[in-house]
């Protein structure tokens, strides 16, 4: 039923007079299609909206639609912070290794780096061949002398060399105090005849003195240069068993040649020198360490007798000069006090044989 169709035949007020046809809802309008007297439903003015109902209760969810078309692509966002590095992966396989590119230009020398440590020696090329003799280079300066060198051992004797030209006669010593007058000793062989020297010039021929008478035959004087000598000895094995500690002495026990009372024991390891005078003293020991001897007069030590050695088993051998100042002088051979080590004078040093020590002392003046 379309209530915009319906016609009023007359009868209005006794089939609507109770202005239903007003109502919104058409069912309860009193215009029916069957009655005559119905007049066209004119809807009434619009009511005012009504508060707003409770929400309802969420309907379940429909079913998922067709997805969409892609939309286009939006503008690049931002960067976003940089994360956590994550794990290290595991190494993967060396890959082939590609072909020799081409030699790249040559770039330009970087700076000097600085210079490395020194590495360690190489080891000996071959020889080269010797070049050729360069020319001859100027002379430097003379460098300053090197220290003294420790002393080496003291070689075997070698064979007498040839007797050396006469030196020139040195100059006039000042003469000495006479000393007093020694015993007479004995007349002494005669020597042999010497060679006959060259005859000097001819001096001027003298006046002709007098025949004088002849004159007994004078004694033969004492032979000249050697007033007395004395060889003392030692022979190890048996002597000198005990090593010679620093500061104590020498033992030469034994006697060998000698020319009277001039020079004369007084101990195993002292020897008096009975006159004033000068005399030559020489000693040989064989000893087993490096060590030193020294000469005493008289219990003080001769600084500048001190002979020694440094290493190896060999002879420590001393020479020297050594002048009195007074009557019945005391000589050793010692140990110099101070020296670290005792020495072993070495038994059958070389051999099978015990082996001597020897002190010579010659008297010169």
């Amino acid at each position: 039923m379309n209530r915009n169709n319906f016609f009023d035949n007359g009868n209005n007020d006794s089939c609507c007079n109770d202005g239903s046809c007003n109502r919104r809802r058409q069912s309860n309008c009193c215009c029916e299609e069957n009655n005559s007297c119905c007049i066209k439903c004119v809807p009434g003015p619009q009511g005012p909206i009504g508060p707003q109902g409770p929400i309802g209760e969420t309907g379940p969810v429909g079913p998922q639609g067709p997805a969409g078309a892609t939309g286009p692509v939006g503008p690049q966002g931002p960067t976003g912070a940089t994360g956590p590095i994550g794990p290290q992966g595991p190494t993967g396989e060396t890959g082939p290794v590609g072909p020799q590119g081409p030699v790249g230009a040559i770039g330009p020398a970087g700076p000097q780096g600085p210079v490395g440590a020194t590495g360690p020696i190489g080891p000996q090329g071959p020889v080269g061949e010797t070049g050729p003799v360069g020319p001859q280079g100027l002379t430097g300066e003379t460098g300053p002398v090197g220290p003294q060198g420790p002393a080496g051992e003291t070689g075997p004797i070698g064979p007498q060399g040839p007797v050396g030209a006469t030196g020139p006669v040195g100059p006039q010593g000042p003469a000495g105090e006479t000393g007093p007058i020694g015993p007479q000793g004995p007349a002494g062989e005669a020597g042999p005849v010497g060679p006959q020297g060259p005859v000097g010039a001819s001096g001027p021929i003298g006046p002709q003195g007098p025949v004088g008478e002849t004159g007994p035959e004078g004694p033969q004087g004492p032979a000249g240069g050697v007033l007395g000598y004395a060889d003392f000895y030692a022979l190890m094995p048996p002597d000198n068993a005990v090593t010679v500690a620093p500061g104590t002495d020498v033992s030469f026990p034994q006697d060998g040649p000698n020319s009277g009372e001039s020079i004369v024991r007084s101990g195993p390891d002292s020897f008096t020198l009975t006159e004033i005078g000068a005399y030559q003293v020489l000693f040989q020991v064989s000893v087993t360490e490096a060590g030193q001897l020294i000469l005493t007069l008289n219990g003080a030590d001769l600084e500048y007798t001190v002979s020694g050695r440094a290493t190896g088993v060999s002879q420590i051998v001393g020479m020297a000069i050594v002048e009195t100042t007074s009557v019945n002088s005391i000589l050793t051979v010692r140990n110099p006090a101070g020296n670290a080590a005792a020495l072993t004078i070495t038994p059958l040093a070389g051999g099978t044989r015990p082996v001597s020590a020897h002190l010579v002392i010659t008297q010169i003046q």
